[in-house]
């Protein structure tokens, strides 16, 4: 069996990471902007969670197949991570989660109503597992990351624009957002999470905080 390494494309085959309580399903589309959407699906219920419905929703409905999507959530209000959300919707009925600065610029582009509005701490279910919602701004200021605190194993953290390998999310030269942003990465995920813990952004390849929390402070100095 192929281990899971996150490295995948538009047009490619999917990368799927089989855990004990839930299943993480990577999938890229468009490939002008690469982004990517994880399907999370709960082991023991079968329930599913969409992580941005960013494009092609000929792609990512037959991944969702006929389960049950309960919910979308859509991590920040940028046009790229929300192109295929009012297909999803009307294919599936799910509920629409985004954090609450953001929801009203999501339902204006897109027409959805966000049926739930979530702010720092809340927590959204995927059957019998449980995401934390960790707001986290400056990218956007709704921009939200998902905590999943796997009880069987590491964290696993998924951070829209937020927080990529090599850096955090471009703040389009805004040096307030900016500081907003590089302060909340580093107070509620860095300090929080341990080395090990996992993270799927919404472009390219995953790595972990280990990894990435030696140049934290290289990341501030340089401004972006």
């Amino acid at each position: 069996m192929v281990s899971y390494t996150g490295e995948v494309v538009p047009g490619g085959e999917p990368d799927t990471r089989e855990l004990t309580g839930l299943t993480i399903t990577k999938v890229a589309v468009d490939e002008q902007m690469s982004n990517n959407c994880y399907l999370l699906r709960c082991t023991t219920t079968g329930e599913q969670v969409l992580v941005d419905a960013a494009a092609e929703p000929e792609v990512l409905l037959p991944l969702i197949g006929s389960d049950g999507l309960t919910t979308v959530v859509t991590t920040h209000q940028h046009w790229d991570h929300h192109r295929a959300l009012a297909d999803v919707v009307k294919a599936t009925g799910a509920d629409v989660v985004a954090g609450e600065p953001d929801a009203d610029a999501i339902t204006s582009q897109t027409g959805v109503p966000v049926t739930r509005r979530v702010r720092h701490g809340d927590r959204v279910a995927v059957g019998d597992a449980s995401l934390q919602v960790l707001a986290v701004a400056g990218h956007t200021p709704g921009s939200i990351v998902l905590l999943y605190d796997d009880p069987h194993g590491h964290p696993h953290l998924f951070t829209g624009d937020s927080l990529f390998p090599g850096g955090v999310g471009n703040t389009f030269g805004d040096e307030a957002a900016f500081a907003q942003l590089i302060d909340e990465v580093e107070t509620r995920l860095f300090q929080r999470l341990p080395d090990a813990t996992w993270f799927y952004p919404g472009h390219g390849n995953d790595s972990t905080i280990g990894a990435e929390r030696p140049s934290l402070a290289e990341w501030r100095t340089r401004g972006w």
